[in-house]
């Protein structure tokens, strides 16, 4: 059991002002007294407040960790916020005084510190705490002051967490205090500290709060698919730091949570330390109830048989990202972007995904473009989807499996995409001609292609894409040299 024990003398207090409250409004505290450091747990208890910054502290956004040498201050201690030039304190492994402005500084250029700069960056107040003397503890969520740095040495440590988080704030502390309180003298005991907020109310912490659960067996056994008594069951959960015992009808579990466990929030984190206990390869491999047989998309299934065949009339396959910039689909295919009915990305990080694709062609382009060094001629192709605005679909948009394929060479080699498009009908079984059911190429203009070598390709009764050479226009755009042919196809008809 973690205790939270009351100090013989008078109690730590930490005040918080109400300047904290624009900028870090929390803060807890705690004391661990007489506590014995060697090598080892000295670095571990460095490399626990650093896992913790990362993870729950959210790379110490929501809460940052202070541990400091009690004997080097003298309480009370206040966190305040001050202007960042009022702020003046010799730094953690620093030799001489800085201003906080200076601090700024300093550490742009340190690769563990620059991180957390932006914090506090561009506010007008940082974060400060002091002791009744003035010496500066730490400045949250930065540095620690150097003046009570902790060592090997270091018998009595005054914890702080800071942060903007309540609830994550006290998880920290709970789980600093009870790791390292094994090291402590009274084993498992952990000294009260006093928060004053500034609307006067008095806190004590760490909270170290036990709570109780109920669980039924039963429950347990189905979710989890094993067949365990209630005592045993009582018995994995207490492996896995969960005192459990089994109450009742025999078939309640209790479960006491420490407050070590703050990831146990609902029944099912229990059940899950269940299993996890009872070892997830000893559950028994069973059959469904339910008979259900998977079967594969259509749509995919299409795919996959076309990616094969592809691939024997000698083209290689290519994967690209489904956004790309609005130059990809429309300036470089001399297109205007309001024609292209593209969906345009909020927010985009960079240039190069603002919208999605509306044509798998820039996509193969700028395939080509980047291995430009490979040997001629370059035959590639990709079967994915497309992504049009749509006002009839409760999304607004929809998605559409097209293939594309690319051929580049010293000539433009119209002649072999015109018999890829054959092979391909081939395949699906659709005959040339007009008759029903048929396919037929007929003349046709586009932007990206070339004045007299673009074709409509009609099957089945319906436009499915167009096939040509592009444009030198379109080629010199994408930073290619050589004349370049190509087919996109919508193959959803053909289901």
């Amino acid at each position: 059991m973690y205790k939270r024990v009351m100090p013989n003398g008078e109690i730590q207090k930490l005040i918080i002002t109400e300047e904290t409250a624009k900028i870090r409004p929390y803060a807890v505290a705690a004391v661990l007294r007489n506590i014995k450091f060697t090598k080892d747990r000295y670095e571990s208890f460095i490399e626990l407040q650093e896992k913790l910054h990362q993870n729950i502290c959210r790379k110490r956004a929501l809460v940052a960790i202070g541990t400091h040498d009690l004997d080097t201050l003298s309480g009370p201690f206040t966190y305040t916020a001050k202007k960042p030039s009022d702020i003046k304190f010799k730094p953690l492994n620093k030799t001489k005084e800085y201003t906080a402005c200076e601090l700024m500084n300093i550490y742009k250029t340190d690769n563990h510190l620059k991180h957390y700069l932006h914090i506090i960056e561009n506010k007008p107040l940082y974060p400060v705490i002091y002791d009744s003397n003035g010496v500066v503890l730490s400045m949250p969520p930065v540095i620690n002051g150097h003046h009570s740095k902790i060592t090997v040495n270091t018998r009595n440590i005054f914890i702080e967490c800071t942060g903007t988080d309540f609830t994550k704030a006290k998880i920290v502390l709970d789980i600093i205090v009870t790791t390292f309180s094994e090291y402590c003298e009274n084993q498992f005991t952990v000294e009260a500290a006093e928060v004053v907020f500034p609307n006067g109310k008095l806190h004590t912490f760490p909270e170290l709060a036990y709570r109780k659960e109920m669980v039924r067996a039963d429950l347990i056994n189905k979710k989890v698919g094993i067949r365990e008594t209630p005592e045993n069951l009582a018995k994995l959960l207490t492996r896995m730091c969960l005192k459990s015992e089994v109450i009742g009808d025999g078939n309640q579990i209790e479960i006491e949570i420490p407050p070590t466990r703050a990831d146990i929030i609902h029944a099912c984190d229990i059940i899950e330390d269940a299993a996890i206990a009872y070892g997830y390869n000893n559950i028994q491999m069973t059959l469904p109830k339910t008979y259900t047989i998977a079967n594969q998309f259509p749509l995919n299934k299409l795919t996959e048989l076309l990616r094969h065949d592809m691939a024997a009339a000698g083209f290689t396959e290519a994967l690209t990202f489904a956004l790309c910039s609005q130059e990809d689909i429309a300036d470089k295919l001399g297109l205007d972007i309001s024609a292209t009915k593209a969906v345009l990305i909020s927010n985009p990080k960079t240039a190069e995904f603002q919208v999605a694709r509306t044509t798998l062609l820039p996509g193969l382009l700028k395939t080509i473009a980047a291995n430009r060094k490979m040997p001629l001629p370059l035959k590639l192709f990709e079967i994915s989807d497309i992504v049009i605005k749509d006002s009839s679909r409760d999304v607004g948009a929809r998605n559409y499996r097209h293939l594309c394929a690319v051929y580049y060479n010293k000539n433009p080699g119209f002649e072999i995409i015109h018999g890829l498009l054959d092979r391909l009908m081939q395949l699906l079984d659709v005959p040339p001609g007009e008759k029903k059911g048929g396919y037929v190429i007929k003349a046709s203009e586009g932007p990206a292609f070339f004045p007299g070598r673009c074709a409509e390709i009609f099957a089945r009764g319906q436009s499915i894409g167009k096939l040509g050479v592009l444009h030198p226009d379109v080629i010199t755009k994408f930073e290619l040299t050589m004349p370049c042919s190509c087919v996109e196809i919508n193959i959803e008809p053909f289901l």
